[in-house]
């Protein structure tokens, strides 16, 4: 994931452009590998211009969302309340993240009022 974030700060990028650019070394054979598996996998699209352009597919609030449903499934087996109780209970929260957080729990309490249970 950290290409295809790379991808989304730096637009469309040739292979060439994506190896010089990237702020780890890394091998130019190994790029194009981990890009075009990327490819593979549907989350960056290849042209089939010469060179090829690279560019992210998925958006990052997809990606971040798959990742927290894969860590509540790991962490706490898919039950929402003992991760958001780790979190709270050790973070220092500040007051507007209290107030952040209660916001969203309105907003669920009225789509449940609702009958809706879409974000």
């Amino acid at each position: 994931m950290e290409l295809v974030s790379f991808l989304w700060q730096q637009g469309e990028l040739s292979l060439s452009e994506a190896h010089e650019k990237f702020a780890k070394p890394i091998g130019y054979t190994t790029m194009q590998t981990r890009l075009n598996r990327l490819a593979e996998k549907g989350y960056v699209k290849r042209s089939n211009s010469r060179p090829a352009r690279y560019s992210a597919v998925i958006k990052p609030a997809h990606v971040s969302a798959n990742q927290l449903n894969v860590l509540l499934n790991r962490v706490t087996e898919g039950s929402v309340v003992p991760l958001v109780a780790q979190l709270v209970n050790d973070k220092s929260l500040s007051a507007s993240d209290i107030k952040e957080i209660k916001d969203i729990i309105d907003q669920a309490e009225k789509r449940i009022a609702n009958g809706s249970q879409q974000k």
